[in-house]
């Protein structure tokens, strides 16, 4: 867990600098989802589900390190989930950009689309992903946030059937770089991008709940 340990302190550091470093329509759109989950009773789960076309890369990438801000930040009701338009596979080298920064991530078999155990903090109990549709019976069926990270899902689903409230985040398919030889770095630099704008999100709910009850 050390090498994970230091990814999380990386990643605060880099959630710091995001009003800085990103467009203001972007910043908005986090801190909405923000103020979404901290309006949220903590005496049942607020689930979040990451949402692009084949729930392949940047949908995990997204849930994996949405939950790991969460737990980080002592927001132990939130649930994290992932899903696509359609299910294809975890793609192997968004797994392996996820372990080279500490993830503990172990397929369950060999199959075309495994099941996936991730181990992110000795206080919680490890949890399954897999690649699925949206609305397997697996994900929650209502009342969660949709998070839509690619513009094709974002433009397939007009509406996300089950979805509270809905959110654009896009990011830019680390797969154009499938092939090449900055492939490994290409996917460490979009995992380490979305796991920053996680980590702000979950920060910025502590913050606003903290401000909630001081004046409860």
């Amino acid at each position: 867990m050390k090498l994970l340990s230091q990814t999380i302190k990386d990643l605060e550091k880099l959630s710091g600098q995001l009003p800085e470093r990103i467009g203001s329509d972007r910043l908005d759109t986090l801190n909405q989802l923000a103020h979404w989950i901290a309006r949220q009773p903590t005496t049942h789960p607020a689930n979040v589900m990451i949402i692009c076309t084949h729930n392949s890369r940047r949908s995990h990438l997204g849930q994996i390190w949405l939950q790991a801000a969460a737990w980080h930040c002592n927001l132990a009701h939130v649930q994290t989930w992932s899903g696509g338009t359609e299910g294809t596979a975890f793609y192997p080298s968004a797994v392996d950009a996820l372990r080279s920064q500490g993830v503990d991530i172990i397929a369950s078999d060999d199959s075309a689309n495994p099941i996936y155990r991730v181990q992110l903090q000795t206080a919680h109990s490890p949890f399954e992903t897999m690649s699925t549709r949206y609305s397997h019976p697996k994900n929650p069926q209502h009342g969660f946030a949709a998070v839509m990270v690619c513009e094709e899902a974002n433009e397939a689903c007009p509406v996300v059937e089950g979805a509270a409230a809905r959110f654009g985040l896009p990011y830019i398919d680390p797969k154009v770089s499938d092939g090449t030889p900055e492939e490994n770095q290409v996917y460490q630099q979009r995992s380490l991008e979305i796991g920053a704008e996680m980590f702000y999100a979950m920060m910025k709910v502590r913050e606003l709940r903290t401000s909630l009850r001081s004046t409860e």
